[in-house]
C-alpha cells in the first residue's frame, strides 16, 4: 500500500490492494506546513507514522469494501506483531520514498 503526497494532489492512497508493503511516497518538494500531511508524522528521513484510522478515509481508498477492510485489519495485525505499530500514536510505521 502506498500513501502519496504531492503539493498538487495532497495526501491520497495509491495501490490500496497492495498489502505487502507500506510506504509514504513524497513527490516534489515537501510543503513546510505539517497540516499538508494530514496528521502523518515524519519520524526521521526514512520513516513516518501514519495513523491507523487515517488510511480508510484517504482519497483513493475503496469505500464499503468488506474484503479490503478485512485485508487492512490483517495487515495492521501483522504490523503489530512485527513491532511496526506505535501504540501511543495508534499509527503504523511507513518507509518514506522521495520522488523529485
Amino acid at each position: 500500500m502506498i500513501i502519496e503526497y504531492s503539493p498538487e494532489t495532497g495526501v491520497q492512497l495509491a495501490e490500496p490492494f497492495d498489502f505487502c508493503r507500506f510506504e509514504l511516497v513524497l513527490k516534489g518538494p515537501l510543503a513546510a506546513k505539517p497540516s499538508d500531511l494530514k496528521w502523518i508524522t515524519l519520524v526521521d528521513h526514512d520513516n513516518a507514522l501514519v495513523p491507523i484510522d487515517l488510511v480508510p478515509i484517504l482519497p483513493g481508498c475503496p469505500k464499503d469494501n468488506e474484503t479490503w477492510e478485512a485485508a487492512y485489519a490483517k495487515m495492521v495485525a501483522s504490523a503489530r506483531e512485527r513491532g511496526w505499530i506505535d501504540a501511543k500514536a495508534n499509527a503504523i510505521r511507513a518507509h518514506i520514498v522521495r520522488r523529485f
